[in-house]
């Protein structure tokens, strides 16, 4: 799978412009810090910029090919898992990139697990803050206890 291989370049290049070419019009992006996924490729590149900043030292380490269903039409698709490692606000991280592919060839389901539980707080945290610096998240309204 090509696109696997362009986007995990991309990744580590820092490069969100190569990334572009990637996703569908339609991307659907499944965080493991928010229930409702991020849709279309605008945002996803937005979300992106914000993760590039926000993981320190991210770097891939393995890589696994087949198929899986789609959430969204519930088909099965060509599918590839990269493994990573990162560090986030001094947290270590132990995560899986899963790309699924559209008869194209782009990416059109991007869905991210990680680990432990303390890293996904602090990923949730750091995500949030550059999506709201960013203009693409509104700001979180304290509620008084």
């Amino acid at each position: 799978m090509e696109t696997a291989q362009r986007f995990r370049a991309a990744v580590e290049r820092r490069d969100l412009a190569a990334l572009e070419g990637l996703f569908t019009e339609d991307i659907r992006f499944y965080s493991p810090v928010k229930f409702t996924p991020f849709e279309g490729r605008p945002m996803v590149l937005g979300l992106f910029g914000v993760l590039l900043r926000t993981f320190e030292d991210l770097r891939y380490v393995g890589r696994f090919e087949g198929t899986a269903e789609t959430s969204t039409d519930g088909d099965e698709a060509p599918s590839a898992i990269l493994l990573f490692r990162a560090t986030v606000d001094g947290k270590q991280i132990h995560g899986i990139d899963m790309l699924q592919f559209d008869d194209t060839g782009r990416i059109k389901e991007f869905t991210v697990m990680v680990r432990p539980q303390s890293a996904v707080h602090a990923l949730g945290q750091a995500v949030l803050a550059g999506l709201v610096a960013d203009g693409l998240a509104p700001e979180p309204v304290d509620h008084p206890a």
